[in-house]
This record gives structure tokens, sequence and C-alpha cells, in this order.
């Protein structure tokens, strides 16, 4: 969604009852600016202008990327100033439980739950835009998933606002927030439900995440200043973190039923996120390949190579080996944003260090892959 252009911190000390309780015509705004799906020209320069380029990769590998609101021919544009020099690629958006595509192939990130583990899961899923008219069934249980997602938003402000005060308490206690705090979260967070409200018949699908509530208070830096906003943000943070956790996993679809719908239509299927659900490869799933690096960790990225690779070599040189995969995880919207309230600067589509990284190199080198041969098997693949 839009970013709102932050002007100077405000240095004065905040009284807190002078904060009005119902939506001001300028917190209308500010709403309506952070939920729109329409660019600015000033959005478009900062989205065919990447903060990184790679001029001396001539492979990219990106299958797992988040479009969401940003059009693909901006994206295109993008990517092609990112990598001047490419010759070799495999370029797929995975949105969250929506399909999108990008030139021959069409992807998406998929919530599940894997009833093994009892924990949410995501998957990624891949296939090339001939299968499209088979995506039927998965649409549909995708529809499902996507409602079930954006109902967290809900949740998430129910608690903000006192309806839950056992889970609002509990947070507080955990991160010893202030008072001033908490009511200034609650108050914008009451603001905020009555604009979403008022707008729902005409606010755009895919406006309706947890971000906004984030979008909506970065806006009022400006006004109360940046020290008081950043407090709020980190208690507002741990809130979401704790509704996240525990969010019913009753009404996803299971792991297993999402890759046997994926299979039938002949997409390829990848784990995503291995600082969160490794421990699934003890599952066994008909899956073809792990993402052993993600931006959000490395820690276990020699781990999950090393155990690729001897699952593969146990499984013989006859069988489909499991590929290894990294995802950049790039949102992009988040390059709407002020360049001083990006969190993740350096995602860009495609770029993972990891490749490169000599002691990685090593670990793929005798696991028997690099970034080009993945890209040469998983495109054979999605094409058989």
């Amino acid at each position: 969604m839009k970013s709102v252009k932050q002007a100077a911190p405000c240095p004065r000390q905040l009284d807190i009852d002078s904060v009005p309780e119902a939506p001001t015509e300028e917190d209308e705004r500010i709403f309506l600016a952070i939920s729109t799906t329409t660019l600015t020209p000033e959005e478009e320069k900062r989205i065919l202008t990447p903060g990184l380029t790679a001029p001396r990769q001539t492979s990219v590998l990106a299958v797992h990327w988040h479009p969401e609101h940003i059009p693909m021919q901006l994206i295109e544009r993008r990517i092609n100033a990112s990598y001047p020099n490419k010759s070799l690629e495999l370029i797929i958006p995975t949105q969250h439980n929506e399909i999108t595509t990008y030139g021959g192939y069409s992807g998406v990130e998929v919530d599940c739950y894997s009833s093994g583990f009892n924990q949410k899961v995501q998957l990624l899923l891949h296939f090339e835009n001939s299968r499209l008219p088979r995506a039927g069934v998965l649409r549909s249980m995708l529809t499902h998933t996507f409602r079930y997602r954006a109902s967290q938003l809900f949740e998430f402000l129910s608690v903000l606002t006192g309806k839950d005060e056992e889970r609002l308490q509990a947070v507080a206690s955990f991160t010893g927030a202030a008072e001033e705090t908490i009511r200034f979260a609650r108050l914008h967070a009451l603001k905020l439900e009555k604009l979403l409200e008022r707008h729902q018949d005409g606010l755009p699908p895919g406006a309706i995440k947890n971000k906004l509530m984030r979008n909506f208070l970065d806006a009022m830096r400006p006004r109360y200043g940046d020290r008081l906003v950043a407090r709020v943000q980190a208690f507002v943070q741990a809130v979401k973190l704790r509704v996240k956790d525990d969010f019913p996993l009753l009404y996803f679809y299971r792991a297993s039923e999402i890759i046997e719908e994926a299979r039938s239509m002949g997409a390829g299927v990848v784990i995503p996120h291995p600082e969160q659900f490794w421990p699934i490869l003890l599952a066994e799933y008909d899956v073809d390949g792990y993402e052993v690096w993600n931006p959000q960790s490395q820690r276990y990225t020699d781990f999950l190579i090393e155990v690729l690779s001897r699952k593969n070599r146990k499984a013989g040189a006859s069988a489909r080996r499991l590929l290894v995969f990294m995802g950049d995880d790039t949102h992009l919207s988040e390059k709407l944003r002020d360049a001083s309230l990006v969190a993740k600067p350096a995602r860009e589509v495609g770029l993972q260090y990891a490749w490169d990284d000599l002691s990685v190199r090593k670990r793929l080198l005798a696991a028997g892959m690099d970034r080009a041969s993945v890209i040469n098997e998983y495109t054979a693949r999605l094409a058989s």
C-alpha cells in the first residue's frame, strides 16, 4: 500500500488525552493513502530504480518474492535494471494465497498446516501458465485461505483495542510497555477499525493485512514524533506476533492436501523459510526441494544443504533429487516507503548472497548444485 511522506519528528511532550478518539480528516487522508493500489509518479520512479544492481550475475533464480500491488511491467523493468547481463533466468512470483503471473510462469505462497508438527507452514507452488486452466480447485482453496488469513487483521485490532484485555495485558507485561504506549496503540487501533468499517466496500482485497496498522502508525510520526511511534510500533509488533502464534490452525488446509492438488495440475512444490520449517524435512512430503537460505536466517543453511545432499545420495542416482533453493522474500510494496522506514532495504528479487559465499559454494559443489543447474533442472520439471 502507498506510503505517506514523513516530516521532521515532533519533539514536544505528548498529552495522550489530547489525541482525538474519532478519526479526523487527516486520519481519513492517511488511511486512503496507505490502502490505495494506485501509484504516484514518484512511487513508480522508486520501483524503476533498484537499490542494488548485480551486473556480474548472469543467472537469476527468483521463486520466492511478492509483487503485492505493484504492476508486473514495472517489476520487470526493475529486474532488468538489477541484472543487466543476465542470460539465464527462472523468475516466478509467489503472492500470499493468490496466484500471480510473471512471463511464462505463475506461482503462489500458500498458508497451510502440518498436522504432524501441529504448526502452520507455507508452501511455494510454481507452474507454467499452460497449467492455469487446471487450477480451479486450487483457486478455491486459495480463496478460502486468503479470507481466513485476512481475518487475522481484525483479531489483531481486537486485541489492541482492548476487546481481549487478557492477551493485551500479557503482552504489555512481557514487553514492559508504558501506559502511554498502550493507550496510544489502542486509540489508533480503534481509529483504524472505524476507518476499515467505513470504507470496507471500496477496499482492494490486498489492503486487508496486518501491515496496515504499521503503516497507519508510521504516518503519525510527523504529528507525534519518532521516539513515541517507535515505542508503540515495538509494542504493536509484539501483539501481532502473539496473535499470529495463537491463530487457530483448524481452518487452514493441510499441507498434504495442498501438495496433492498442486501435483495433480503439474505444479512444482518448494518448502520455504528454513528458520521456521526445517523439521518438516522429517515429514517426507512430495516436494521438489527446500529453501536453505533466506535473508531472515542463515542459521540452518549448511545443515540443510548437508541433509538434502545426504537424502539424495541415499535415494540413488535414478531418483528425482531434492533441489536447493534460496529465497530473497522481497515484498515490492516496501520499495514504495520512505527510505528511512524500510526495514529490509537490501532485499531485491533474485538477489541471494549465499550462492556466492565461498563456504556455502563449497557445500553446494559437494551436493552437485549451483544456481544455473537448479534453474535448468527445475525448469525442465515444470515443463514435464
